[in-house]
């Protein structure tokens, strides 16, 4: 039961609500056939057979009750007479809206957006407030996301152990990848755009070469493969002497010409799996990695570097402002010593990545001081969701009110 999350599509349990339901819910008519929309309509249909308790049929013209599903707004012929550009002009492409309208006569229920991604969350959306109990009367739900890039960050090693990781083993089987693709990785997908999380870092910042070479690429666009319908975004966590590691250079110094082609080359290589490929994460001079300043260089340098080679595809890169030396005489003050001189000094589709608070997720510290000093730099804020200093392993801990 737990396996299942929030998704649990249990009958419901209020006999006056299941009843009114079953009234406003007599079929569902679902346009469109992209993988997107499909796992809309899978969605919709168990969901709706779970909670209602009974089967509820798939139709291709309007009947009065129906939950009206639309891939995009301006593909739909039975919208054609209905005009919400203003809503639709406020959402977005991952927005949506759910409405109760009358079409030719016929009161409807609708859950449309501008793109296919918006529909699936609107159909998760309208799933929810079946879960909850809520009135679906009369619906005007317009709703979409204010933060653009909303992801999880998987601590996973290659050799199946997470770093921090209290919970077991990693969820990614690289062993069997790409050919057998676990049933468990489509259910990641879905509890992740249940929830409007769209992208997924795949590999622990500290991170191993390998998962940058062809025998690994192959693996992570098979996982790409399978998130995409959900509208997951797959990143990397690369090692920043990669160059050295796996390319037999001298150096990974960002200024040298033969770093540069390596770094193009393996971009192109990347996105020519995974074309929709998201850029890098990278931890760099901290905790023993390597990182530009092991060439005298800025950390700006170093995530240039990585910027450039993935810019021409759409990538980006994020760059970790976890930047300290073991002889640090004040760990909290030194990310803001060596970011803070570097404002406006990073590409644009660079994110400076920093921690909630300025010395390493502590349970209890102020935030860090980084946010607001930077008014030139894409930034974003990291949060850590295991235990590692409430508890571990022997206690429950609810942080939620800590990132709020």
């Amino acid at each position: 039961d737990v396996y299942r999350l929030w998704m649990k599509y249990d009958l419901i349990s209020n006999p006056q609500k299941l009843k009114v339901y079953r009234e406003t819910i007599k079929a569902s008519l679902i346009e469109g056939k992209s993988p997107t929309i499909e796992a809309a309509r899978h969605e919709l249909c168990v969901g709706l057979d779970g909670l209602l308790g009974r089967k509820i049929p798939s139709v291709g013209k309007l009947k009065g009750g129906d939950v009206l599903v639309v891939g995009t707004y301006a593909d739909s012929p039975l919208l054609s007479g209905i005009d919400l550009r203003d809503q639709l002009d406020k959402i977005g492409t991952e927005g949506y809206l759910i409405l109760t309208r009358k079409i030719d006569a016929r009161k409807v229920i609708l859950i449309t957006a501008n793109k296919d991604i918006g529909v699936l969350y609107g159909v998760f959306s309208f799933l929810r407030l079946l879960q909850m109990h809520k009135d679906i009367s009369h619906l005007d739900i317009v709703s979409y996301p204010r933060i653009k890039l909303r992801m999880l960050d998987h601590w996973d090693n290659l050799n199946g152990t997470i770093e921090r990781g209290y919970a077991g083993f990693s969820i990614w089987n690289w062993h069997t990848l790409p050919i057998y693709i676990k049933p468990r990785y489509i259910d990641y997908a879905r509890a992740n755009a249940s929830i409007g999380i769209n992208g997924a870092v795949l590999n622990n910042v500290n991170a191993d070469p390998l998962i940058l070479t062809h025998r690994y690429l192959v693996k992570v666009a098979a996982l790409a493969d399978v998130f995409r319908p959900y509208g997951i975004k797959v990143y990397l966590c690369a090692n920043f002497d990669a160059p050295i590691l796996l390319g037999a250079l001298k150096t990974a110094n960002p200024l040298d010409t033969a770093v540069q082609h390596w770094w193009d080359n393996k971009a192109k290589e990347i996105y020519s799996l995974i074309p929709d490929f998201g850029g890098f994460l990278v931890k760099a001079n901290s905790e023993g990695q390597p990182g530009p300043s092991d060439y005298g260089l800025t950390q700006a340098d170093g995530a240039n570097l990585l910027a450039r080679a993935v810019k021409p595809y759409g990538g980006i890169v994020m760059w970790r402002a976890f930047v300290y030396t073991y002889n640090a005489k004040d760990r909290a003050k030194q990310a803001y010593q060596i970011f803070k001189p570097l404002d406006g000094k990073f590409d644009s589709n660079v994110l400076l990545q920093i921690k909630n608070g300025p010395l390493d997720f502590q349970p209890r510290e102020p935030f860090s001081p980084l946010f607001g000093a930077m008014p030139h730099t894409n930034v974003m804020v990291e949060f850590q969701i295991t235990m590692e200093y409430l508890g571990q392993g022997t206690s429950t801990v609810f942080l939620a009110p800590l990132f709020k």
